[in-house]
């Protein structure tokens, strides 16, 4: 369409793509012919970590945190991101690091959160003395 002295612009709209996609086509005809304009297969991505370290990553999150120089003893995507740096010296996204706990059978727990104040035994007291006699009263 271009050697029949149509525009950038016109072929952009009549092909539904941005001028900018026809000016590409333009230079990679230019520079590979028309073989510069077939589809080429995306070789995607592939997995930072072999199968075989998947192992090893769960035996270093089994250790816990702490193990490896955190503060608390809680395990965040971060955290998990900061050792399979650390130790096999790749970097990974948030969501591939969720991938690989996932493929070594962890899930996602929130802590229960309690007060620190929590006195035990008067919640035991609670539950077995008070919550019944409360009940009886409704009966």
């Amino acid at each position: 369409m271009l050697e029949l002295g149509h525009s950038p612009y016109e072929i952009a709209e009549l092909e539904g793509v941005t001028p900018w996609s026809v000016y590409r086509w333009k230079e990679m005809y230019l520079t590979e012919g028309s073989d510069g304009l077939s589809s080429k297969p995306h070789p995607g991505s592939s997995p930072k970590l072999p199968k075989e370290d998947l192992a090893a990553l769960a035996d270093l999150a089994g250790a816990g945190p702490q193990a490896h120089g955190f503060e608390t003893d809680r395990w965040t995507l971060d955290r998990i991101r900061a050792v399979i740096k650390t130790e096999f010296g790749v970097s990974v996204s948030r969501t591939t690091a969720w991938r690989y706990m996932q493929r070594i059978d962890w899930s996602c727990q929130k802590p229960q959160r309690r007060a620190r104040e929590r006195d035990e035994a008067a919640v035991e007291e609670w539950l077995t003395e008070t919550v019944p006699a409360i009940e009886k009263k409704h009966d």
